[in-house]
């Protein structure tokens, strides 16, 4: 067994207690030296805080709510000279060179207009940029957005942007997401549009709703990255034809073309969208669904949880076709789309809805459809369906 002995002399153990204080010693001053000569978080770079300082000068904060946001605070107000930037509302920096990499100005009650020369483009580094639910009325969207060269993120919508959207946006060939909508109607000419969807190949989430693109052919909406998760393009003045390919964009999730002028026959090949959680196609000039079309939608899109076919004509669909809808769904609209016949009871008992609301405008109730519209009264409110303008009988 071993034993150690307070003494100078060495142990068993092969060590003296001198010993161990020296190495115990030299430990400790490893330690604070390694401790002294690591350098402290960088700051803000100081020419980064000024540009920002200045884009804050160049805006009043509106005290009204804009667009109807109730959660919207005044971010810039904790934008104070003399304190470290990295630490301000709503920015972002690179922990290793104190340069700013996000800014998230989303309804920070910001008021005027952006002009080209603002300071905000001087910040090269950025790579999220959210300026969504401000008031930049009578702002165009400068072309300078394009040399954010790094941005992965841009939100521009909400915010009363105006003019042309300009075809420097194709230059940020690093964009993951890109949302210009709901805006004051900003144009988007064919030319713009090509540019932007050939060079915006890393794109997963795409909204233009609210963006004329009157001009832009339908066709080309097949040159659109086919990663693309997310495709929104409401209200945007689209018309023709849907393209016959869209099931290339095998990887979408929610497409929204509600709204527009197109005209003619769903195509088959939207069942081949099988990721779609969301499919909205409502309110154009004149979108028929023939039944073999409907027969594969219903059949392959399982995982739907919104349909919304408001004004399409499916005349010719037989109403007990709906019963093979699938069962996921909280969210069904089909107003005014000339469904006939006798109502299947089946639907509102599908497991994905918790509470149904039927409208029974120029419908027959009686037997079987008027029991089942007083059951459904009783029902919670979670989920809806919409059948009304619709001749269903029985």
């Amino acid at each position: 067994m071993a034993f150690v002995y307070f003494s100078s002399k060495p142990t068993t153990m092969g060590f003296s207690p001198l010993s161990l204080s020296l190495s115990l010693f030299l430990f400790l001053f490893h330690f604070h030296s390694t401790l002294s000569s690591s350098s402290p978080p960088p700051l803000c770079a100081h020419h980064q805080s000024l540009s920002l300082l200045q884009f804050k000068q160049s805006f009043s904060i509106q005290t009204t709510p804009w667009e109807d946001q109730y959660t919207q605070y005044p971010k810039t107000e904790s934008w104070k000279e003399g304190t470290d930037c990295c630490f301000w509302d709503g920015v972002t920096c690179d922990l290793q060179t104190g340069l700013v990499t996000g800014l998230d100005l989303s309804s920070s009650m910001l008021h005027g207009t952006l002009h080209s020369n603002n300071s905000l483009f001087s910040l090269h580094h950025l790579r999220k940029l959210d300026l969504s639910f401000n008031n930049f009325t009578t702002s165009h969207i400068s072309s300078r957005f394009g040399q954010f060269s790094n941005l992965t993120h841009l939100n521009l919508s909400w915010s009363g942007f105006e003019g042309q959207v300009p075809s420097e946006i194709s230059h940020l060939s690093k964009l993951v997401s890109l949302d210009l909508s709901h805006n004051g109607y900003p144009g988007l000419q064919l030319i713009s549009f090509d540019k932007i969807v050939r060079n915006l190949t890393k794109l997963r989430e795409l909204d233009l709703s609210w963006v004329d693109m009157s001009l832009v052919v339908p066709g080309s909406l097949m040159n659109l990255s086919s990663s693309l998760s997310w495709l929104k393009f409401r209200f945007c003045g689209l018309q023709g034809k849907l393209p016959s390919s869209m099931g290339k964009l095998k990887y979408l999730r929610y497409l929204d073309l509600a709204w527009n002028n197109f005209t003619g026959s769903i195509p088959y090949d939207f069942e081949q969208l099988t990721e779609l959680v969301s499919l909205r196609l409502s309110q154009n000039s004149y979108l028929s669904l023939e039944p073999i079309s409907f027969y594969k939608i219903v059949q392959n899109l399982t995982k739907l949880r919104e349909l919304d076919m408001d004004s399409v004509d499916m005349s010719l669909v037989a109403p007990k076709s709906l019963t093979n809808l699938s069962s996921s769904l909280s969210y069904l609209f089909l107003r005014r789309c000339g469904l006939q016949g006798k109502f299947p009871v089946e639907i509102p008992s599908s497991p994905g809805l918790v509470q149904q609301q039927l409208e029974w405008f120029y419908a027959t109730m009686s037997g079987e459809l008027q029991q089942l519209t007083r059951s459904i009264a009783f029902r919670h409110e979670q989920s809806s369906r919409h059948y009304a303008f619709n001749i269903f009988k029985g």
